[in-house]
C-alpha cells in the first residue's frame, strides 16, 4: 500500500471521481505483475462503465517512469500507461463483463518500479427502454413532495429503467410509459394527496390503506381507468365528491376508518357492482 499526499482534486478529471480515489494505492515490486480481482463479487452478465485510477506518489523523471499495461479479463484495456504524479484515469463506457473480473497490470520491462492502481468505479448500463409520459412524471414528483416517510428509491423517473420503478409503483410497457398502479399500504406514510394526482389518468389501482394520510380526498372522477381505490385506515377528512360515481370501471372504494364527514353520495351507494366501505367515519 502506498499513500499520496498530492493536492489532486476531483475537478481535475472530467468525470469527477471521489476525492479518496487517488489518496492511496496498491503496488508490487519491480518487474512483477499485479493481479486484482475487482469487484470482489461476481457480476451479472451486462454492459458496464468502468473507470480505473492511477497516480504515482513519486516525482518521477523520464528515467524512472512507472509504465505498465492494463488488461481486464485477459483483454487489453490500456497499453503503455504512465502513472504520473498528476494522476491518470482510463475508462470504457461499454464493457461486457460477467462473473469474476480480474485486472492485470504488467510492468514495462524498462520500468524501475512496479505497477500501481489506486481505485476503480463500475456502473451497470441499464437501458431505459422508452420514456415515461411527462404528465405522469410531474404528477408523481408532486405526490412525492406531498408525502413523508417514502421509500428511499422515490427519486428520478418513477418507471424507468424497467424493472427498477419506484417501490410500490407499477408501470406500463408501452410508449409512452404510464403509471398504472400505486401500492404503499401500511408503509407509515404521512402527508396528503395533492390535487395533481388526478393527472395520472392511466392509473388503475390506488392502495394506500393503513397509513397516516390526512386532508381531503381529491376529486378522482377524471381518472377513468380506476378500478380500485383503497384509502381506508387513514386520517382523511372532508366530504366524498359525488362526481366519483362517474367512474364507470370502479369496483372497489374503501374509505372506512377515516374522519370523513357529510353524506355518502347516493350515486355511490346505489352503484351496481361497487364494493363500497364507509364505516368508521363521521357521516350524517
Amino acid at each position: 500500500m502506498v499513500e499520496s499526499h498530492s493536492s489532486i482534486s476531483p475537478d481535475d478529471f472530467w468525470n469527477q471521481p471521489p476525492a479518496k480515489a487517488l489518496k492511496a494505492g496498491i503496488t508490487t515490486s519491480r518487474g512483477k505483475k499485479l493481479a486484482v480481482q475487482w469487484p470482489t463479487t461476481e457480476l451479472p452478465a451486462a454492459t458496464y462503465y468502468v473507470a480505473l485510477y492511477f497516480q504515482d506518489p513519486r516525482t518521477a523523471s523520464p528515467f524512472s517512469w512507472r509504465v505498465f499495461d492494463v488488461a481486464v479479463n485477459g483483454n487489453d484495456f490500456f497499453r503503455g500507461l504512465n502513472a504520473s504524479a498528476a494522476g491518470v484515469m482510463v475508462y470504457s463506457s461499454m464493457m461486457q463483463l460477467s462473473g469474476k473480473t480480474e485486472i492485470l497490470l504488467t510492468p514495462n520491462e524498462t520500468s524501475p518500479v512496479g505497477p500501481l492502481i489506486n481505485a476503480g468505479e463500475i456502473y451497470q448500463i441499464v437501458p431505459l427502454g422508452g420514456r415515461t409520459a411527462t404528465r405522469d412524471v410531474v404528477a408523481m414528483e408532486d405526490l412525492a413532495s406531498s408525502l413523508k416517510n417514502l421509500p428511499p428509491d422515490w427519486a428520478g423517473d418513477p418507471c424507468l429503467p424497467q424493472q427498477h420503478s419506484w417501490t410500490g409503483v407499477e408501470c406500463s410497457q408501452g410508449s409512452p410509459v404510464r403509471v398504472l398502479s400505486l401500492d404503499l399500504k401500511n408503509h407509515g406514510l404521512s402527508g396528503s394527496l395533492p390535487d395533481s394526482i388526478v393527472h395520472l389518468t392511466g392509473m388503475k389501482t390506488i392502495y394506500l390503506s393503513g397509513n397516516n394520510l390526512s386532508g381531503p380526498i381529491p376529486d378522482l372522477s377524471s381518472m377513468h381507468a380506476l378500478t380500485a381505490v383503497r384509502l381506508d385506515s387513514n386520517q382523511f377528512s372532508g366530504t366524498i365528491n359525488p362526481s366519483m360515481e362517474k367512474l364507470a370501471n370502479l369496483k372497489e372504494l374503501h374509505l372506512n376508518n377515516n374522519n370523513l364527514t357529510g353524506k355518502i353520495p347516493d350515486g355511490l351507494k346505489n352503484k351496481a357492482g361497487l364494493d363500497l366501505r364507509t364505516e368508521g367515519n363521521k357521516f350524517e
